[in-house]
Parts: structure tokens; C-alpha cells; sequence
């Protein structure tokens, strides 16, 4: 399981111990109830892999896999909002990376740690003024021994602050989403949980809103 970080380890281990579908879109919607600030935002292993990329270079939309990579075509996207869920939040800079066809973090490169360890598919956006980002990339797999669903990790740098993960994205109804999964979930950036939908040409749409996380 390379690569693997603590989050997906405490996931893991929740899952191996032991239904209402709700898609990221609805919760932040429907409002999902955050505390006021969570002690433990800014623990976060793997974090310093946001900060590789300087963000006035990023986009609001990336490859990240390109077309020569095996696999189902996916596009992972959405919006930003402020805490409150009133308004698109730009400039927020998105770390995301995951397993490739064969669900392992594979073929990075001696650049950096995060790069070995979190494998070729990864990268960074930056929203614009109307919050929106994008990931043009493949559908992850499951790892290889089953311990979690098939995820998106996801990483948040807001200006003036500590960089922090938010909740996974996963695909509603596949593998590994039970209702154990669901009730483990800490809702950081609201629900980490989507229905993915066919678009025309076949291509795989992940729709994932993100709530930013409120600090000291």
C-alpha cells in the first residue's frame, strides 16, 4: 500500500472493523455542520506537497493524467466556497493525487518526497474569481489488498494559512462506500462522497463542491 498516509490509514482501519447516498453538491447545499475550528486542521502528513508549486504559475484546470494513461477517462470538478458556504472562494490552491488503473501510487519521480510517494498522477489548481477548478484525469482504483475505496486525496492551501486536507473524494455505490464508511467520514470541506455520471463521450464526471474550513 505505498504512499498510503495516516488519514486513509484511520479510513482503513474503521472500514476493516467493521444508507443514504449524499453527494458533496447536496451537503454543501443542505449545509453541513462544521465546528468552529478544528484543533486538529493543520495535522497533516503530506501537506508539504502543496507548497511545491508556486500558485500564481497554477490554473484553474489541469491534466493530470494525460491520454496516454490506462484507464477510464474522469474529470474531477467544482467550486470553492468561503466557510459560510456564501460565496465562491478564489485563489485557493488544490493539491490532488491518486493511484493509477492498477490502484498504486506509481512512476513518480526523485523530485521530491511527495513525488515518490504520492506517484506520476498529481498536481495543483488555483480557482478564479468564480471558484471553480478542474482535473482532467483517470478514475482511480481501489488498492491492490482492498483495504479503501477507490479515492481522490485532496489538499487545501488558502493564503495566510497552514495548508489541510479535506475529506477524500469517493464514488457513491462502489466498492468500500458502506455505511460504516459514511458514518466515519469527518466532513472536513463537506462530503467526500459523489455519483459519478456519464457525460456524452463517455467520459466519467465526478462533481466534488468544496467548503473551506474555518480558522483560529
Amino acid at each position: 500500500m505505498p504512499g498510503l498516509d495516516r488519514r486513509s490509514a484511520i479510513v482503513g482501519l474503521g472500514l476493516a472493523a467493521g444508507g443514504l447516498a449524499v453527494s458533496s453538491r447536496a451537503g454543501l447545499l443542505q449545509g453541513v455542520t462544521q465546528p468552529r475550528v478544528r484543533p486538529n486542521l493543520y495535522n497533516c502528513e503530506g501537506c508539504e506537497a502543496v507548497g511545491e508549486r508556486s500558485p500564481e504559475k497554477l490554473h484553474a484546470s489541469l491534466v493530470l493524467a494525460n491520454k496516454a494513461e490506462p484507464g477510464e477517462r474522469m474529470i474531477l470538478s467544482g467550486r470553492v466556497l468561503t466557510a459560510d458556504g456564501a460565496r465562491p472562494a478564489a485563489n485557493v490552491v488544490i493539491y490532488a493525487h491518486h493511484t493509477n488503473a492498477a490502484g498504486r501510487y506509481a512512476n513518480g519521480s526523485s523530485e521530491s518526497e511527495w513525488s515518490r510517494r504520492h506517484g506520476r498522477l498529481r498536481g495543483w489548481v488555483r480557482t478564479g474569481s468564480d471558484g471553480r477548478y478542474a482535473f482532467d484525469t483517470i478514475k482511480p482504483a481501489p488498492y491492490p489488498n482492498e483495504t479503501m475505496p477507490a479515492h481522490v486525496h485532496l489538499f487545501i492551501a488558502e493564503a495566510g494559512h497552514p495548508a489541510y486536507y479535506i475529506d477524500d473524494v469517493v464514488f457513491d455505490g462502489e466498492f468500500g462506500v458502506t455505511p460504516r464508511y459514511r458514518r466515519a467520514q469527518e466532513l472536513r470541506g463537506g462530503s467526500g462522497i459523489i455519483r459519478l455520471e456519464r457525460s456524452a463521450a463517455g467520459v466519467w464526471l465526478a462533481m466534488r463542491d468544496i467548503r473551506l474550513e474555518r480558522h483560529a
